[in-house]
């Protein structure tokens, strides 16, 4: 360990915070998790984390990769460990104008991207929260307010630069190491350290964006309604459904359809937004022309002590209209999860199946229950959250890796079905066979 810790202090150009530190203790922690690492390491270039790859390898220590930290897991950190974090990689550059491709450092946030693509009038599709990372957000999926249009994060991924368990720089693409570059796409952080993302951006207008709110006892038939419109809607439109927020009334709590039109005529707007608003009793509109960076939003920070339980699934065509009256149900019922359901569907479901590892191309939503509170709070909720998950769990399919607080075997199995996690852990035994990359929704080496 001293040894190795010699070679790392030699070789390192970056930030090492160790436990006597003034800056350790924030250092820490991730954004839903603490920790108390043998050190952190803030590198400043891949070289950098070349170096503290190895450092781990060669120490044994448990090794988390930190981007923007926002993991439910809590991956970003650990005890006993070694954690890279890479948010001084964070560059953000236009490599070829006319293509529209940007470089994008591994440790950049998707708020640090939109606001240095907005002067040159181009976008990515991403997440709608402005702290997350890009890299965590990229590798697992990415569905945000232009998903319908655009796809995926990982979708518009066309290189990564990958510093491998091996502590080797290598450059994954659709010719370059096309396994690996295959695997990235979904396969979240299992495969080594992405420190920079070529992206195809796309020309981008203001959007219209907002929320639409109906009273909680019209839940019901406007979220089959909604659903319903989504299906035959044009692709700019891109929207997601909250209900039973905890904070704003629980079961009494407005239902919130926030909608996205990816562009600025009005007129093409409103013919896609109005069905919406025809759905029921419209008791709140602040849809509006805005930048599209402005969208994204600042991510909630729990306060200590509070503890948040994320769980998440697909639905299919056929089970839509089951799977929200369960959802409308469980929402009317006191104690109920706050629950979001976002629409997919549009340009994902274009892509292959078998083009990346993220396998999840046919459904036409993706839902997410939370509970937050105290331990205690938490656990007294359990019971009736998974009541309603067993009623959902004949409808329902896989599970999206963004948003699921825990890692276990029955998580990984939902996010990767069997044909593709034995892709994925062929590749793992090829880039990373001792599992140094373990700290994640992980796939072990084949």
């Amino acid at each position: 360990m001293s040894s190795a810790l010699e070679t790392l202090r030699r070789d390192f150009g970056g930030d090492i915070i160790e436990p006597e530190a003034a800056e350790y203790a924030s250092a820490g922690r991730s954004v839903f998790a603490s920790g108390s690492p043998v050190c952190v390491l803030r590198p400043k270039s891949a070289g950098d984390v070349q170096a503290g790859v190895r450092f781990a390898a060669r120490a044994g220590l448990v090794l988390s990769v930190r981007g923007g930290g926002h993991a439910f897991a809590g991956f970003g950190t650990n005890d006993g460990g070694v954690v890279i974090d890479l948010s001084l990689l964070a560059n953000v550059e236009i490599i070829d104008k006319e293509r529209h491709l940007v470089r994008i450092g591994g440790g950049a946030t998707w708020g640090q991207v939109a606001a240095a693509l907005a002067p040159h009038g181009l976008a990515i599709s991403s997440g709608d929260t402005k702290s997350v990372g890009v890299g965590g957000l990229t590798l697992t999926g990415g569905i945000g307010w232009k998903v319908r249009k655009y796809g995926l994060a990982l979708d518009n991924v066309v290189a990564a630069e990958v510093v491998t368990a091996g502590g080797e720089v290598v450059r994954a693409d659709a010719e370059e190491n096309p396994e690996l570059f295959w695997a990235i796409r979904g396969g979240g952080g299992n495969f080594g350290i992405v420190t920079a993302f070529e992206f195809a951006a796309h020309p981008t207008t203001d959007v219209f964006y907002g929320k639409i709110a109906f009273p909680a006892s019209e839940a019901a038939a406007v979220l089959q309604g909604w659903a319903d419109h989504l299906r035959t809607a044009p692709e700019e439109l891109t929207s997601i459904a909250y209900f039973a927020n905890p904070f704003a009334g629980g079961p009494e709590a407005p239902v919130e359809i926030q909608v996205a039109f990816d562009g600025d005529d009005p007129e093409l707007a409103a013919e896609a937004i109005d069905p919406i608003r025809r759905l029921g009793t419209v008791i709140a509109d602040d849809v509006a022309l805005k930048p599209y960076a402005d969208t994204l939003v600042d991510g909630a920070v729990p306060p200590p002590g509070i503890r948040l339980v994320t769980r998440s699934a697909f639905v299919h065509k056929e089970s839509v209209p089951a799977v929200l009256r369960i959802l409308a149900e469980a929402g009317a019922s006191e104690g109920s999860p706050f629950i979001s359901v976002r629409s997919v569907g549009g340009a994902v479901s274009r892509v292959p199946g078998d083009a990346t590892a993220y396998a999840h191309r046919r459904a036409e939503l993706m839902f997410v229950t939370t509970t937050a509170g105290p331990p205690p709070v938490v656990e007294a909720a359990r019971p009736a959250l998974e009541a309603i998950w067993r009623r959902l769990a004949p409808h329902v399919d896989g599970a999206y890796a963004n948003f699921l607080a825990s890692a276990t075997a029955e998580d990984v199995a939902a996010i990767y079905p069997a044909e593709t996690y034995e892709r994925l852990a062929a590749i793992k035994r090829q880039y990373d066979p001792g599992n140094l990359f373990a700290r994640n929704h992980n796939v072990r080496p084949r």
